[in-house]
Parts: C-alpha cells; structure tokens; sequence
C-alpha cells in the first residue's frame, strides 16, 4: 500500500510510469491527463490529486482543462457506449423520444452509466447516418429507423444475450 493515499502500487503503477515520462509541467498537463485517462479509462479523483500534489498543479487547475475539453471523463464508462445522435435529421424523427426511452429502459440519464457499469448512455451532435435516422450507435454497431420500442428491445436483447439483468 501507498502511505500517500492508501491505494495498491498496482493501481499507481500507470501513473507512476506515466509521470516518469514527463517533468510535471504546466504544458505537460493535456499530454499527462490523455495517458491518465487511456491507463485508467477516465480521470480518477485521487489520481488528479496525485498529480496536483506532484507537480505544484493546483486541483482547480487541473479540473478546468478536465471539463473544459469533451475528450476527458470524470467518471468510469461502461462496457458498452450508447451514442444517440442528436442531428438535424435524427432529430425532426424523433431522435429525444429515443433518448428518452432508453433512459428509461437503462435508468440513467444522458451521460450516465448504468449501475451495474454496463452501458453509458450520451448524445451526439452527428453519427453521419442521415438516411437511417433516427439513430444510434453501441460500441461499432449502427442500429437505424430507431422507434422508442426498437431501441428498447435492443437493450433487452443486448442484456440478454450477455446473460445479465438490469
């Protein structure tokens, strides 16, 4: 166990490795929080504090260039993402009566994640499948011409099929 925080040196190894690789500069800090996130799969809290107690970096800092740029995350992901698009098209069919449906169906909001850690659920400004709209994507897979019940059943069949239940 670390005495700094608690956490197993198996769970700091990345960002030990991570660290050795850059000075903790202030210009380091997009490079630092990009290899954080692809190590851990998102920004953890305890780890943003490592990395404001390393480099001088106040906490506030750091959380700016977090939630100012979409590509960073504060919390896990699931195993699944479920992107609705949210396009001119997608939208005049009916793309938020999806939306909709399938937080209901997962019980999360947009941008949540399930509790089980399943599926995350988020809007997007464009998936670029106008001819099918309204659509989603889960993972790599295109579902189109989506009705609130289609995009329901998807997600039972996707529970299903992984032999879990919500």
């Amino acid at each position: 166990m670390c005495g700094c925080c608690g956490k197993s040196e198996a769970y700091l190894k990345p960002f030990e490795d991570i660290m050795s690789e850059f000075e903790g500069k202030e210009s380091d800090l997009i490079p630092i929080l990009q290899r954080i996130q692809a190590s851990y799969g998102y920004l953890p809290e305890d780890i943003i504090r490592e990395l404001s107690a390393r480099t001088g970096i106040f906490v506030t800092k750091i959380m700016g260039v977090a939630t100012f740029y979409s590509q960073f995350r504060l919390r896990p992901m699931g195993e699944h993402t479920i992107r609705v698009c949210f396009g001119t098209a997608c939208h005049v069919n009916g793309s938020e009566s999806i939306a909709d449906a399938l937080s209901d169906e997962l019980k999360i909001p947009l941008g949540g994640t399930t509790q089980d850690g399943k599926f995350t659920l988020e809007s997007v400004a464009c998936l670029g499948c106008c001819s099918l709209a309204p659509v989603m994507m889960i993972d790599d897979e295109t579902y189109g011409r989506l009705t609130p019940d289609k995009a329901r059943n998807i997600i039972r069949e996707l529970y299903a099929k992984e032999g879990a239940s919500k």
